[in-house]
């Protein structure tokens, strides 16, 4: 199968696995606070490439581990607590349909920083894609006027991470496999996510009940589907693409979360699906200039 059929494969698998990530972290927070849900999902990923990866690291060279540290920190470390502690107190749907933000950084930042050249059509994309979110934005605050939505802030940091990880991927590790930038990724966080759980008191205050037993198996799913597996597919996805094309999963995954949402009791409007109507022809306008 060419690259072309391939990358749009990878982008739905990673829409339907990313946007099921968010009523995974909601379900684990019932049992979990929201530093031990970002740490857990980050330690038990690690155990599981380290599994599957560990020979992989030799194809990492020196030049190369710098690069990987920034990925590491901007695209997985940080991002793992601000969206537990967003999903703690606004709605899982409301938080994947912020990450469409990631889009328009990475295209942003692939400009400004690393240099990258865009089609002005993929920029329209973008703005549609962008109108798109907002009007899910609005509607969803209208629907939930009790949530407290200056947590969305660390969204908007969180994407901000992301799209500093997909350009460098891109533009410094384009000669490294996705399976050994991943792994490597998690290795450097290995001792950082060990440090916050002995902080946090997780050792010591930990108690097996109903509710923590539950959160464990979700993370567990979270962290080997969600990010171990799906990292990797990621990375592969940004080798073989634009990083604008890589980052406009993130369109797509709000349409998988709000779904999730209406089946856990989450409010969904008729504008709301228009609106993901619109994200969707922006994602398709974003990725038609070849």
């Amino acid at each position: 199968m060419n690259n072309q059929k391939l990358k749009w494969i990878y982008l739905i698998i990673l829409s339907l696995v990313w946007g099921s990530s968010f009523i995974l972290m909601k379900k684990a927070l019932v049992g979990l606070t929201p530093i031990q849900v970002g740490a857990l999902r980050m330690l038990i990923t690690a155990i599981f490439l380290l599994l599957i990866g560990f020979k992989s690291l030799k194809r990492i060279q020196k030049r190369h581990w710098k690069y990987v540290a920034y990925t590491a920190a901007l695209g997985t470390f940080f991002p793992a607590f601000l969206f537990a502690f967003a999903i703690s107190n606004i709605d899982s749907s409301i938080s994947a349909i912020l990450n469409s933000l990631t889009p328009f950084n990475t295209f942003i930042f692939g400009a400004l920083v690393f240099g990258f050249s865009f089609k002005r059509k993929q920029f329209y994309g973008i703005l549609i894609g962008l109108v798109g979110t907002l009007i899910l934005i609005l509607k969803g605050a209208a629907l939930n006027p009790n949530q407290n939505y200056w947590y969305a802030l660390l969204i908007l940091i969180a994407s901000i991470g992301y799209a500093f990880n997909v350009n460098m991927i891109k533009r410094y590790l384009h000669d490294l496999d996705a399976l050994a930038i991943t792994t490597g990724n998690f290795l450097l966080l290995i001792i950082p996510v060990l440090l916050v759980l002995i902080f946090s008191g997780f050792f010591t205050t930990f108690e097996v009940t109903p509710e923590t037993t539950s959160a464990l198996g979700y993370i567990t799913v979270l962290a080997v589907v969600g990010t171990g597996i799906a990292k990797v597919m990621f990375n592969k996805m940004v080798h073989m693409s634009s990083p604008v094309f890589a980052a406009s999963v993130t369109y797509l995954i709000p349409i998988v979360a709000v779904m999730w949402g209406i089946i856990d009791g989450e409010r969904l409007s008729m504008v709301q699906l228009l609106a993901g109507g619109i994200i969707l022809f922006g994602v398709w306008l974003v990725n038609k200039a070849k």
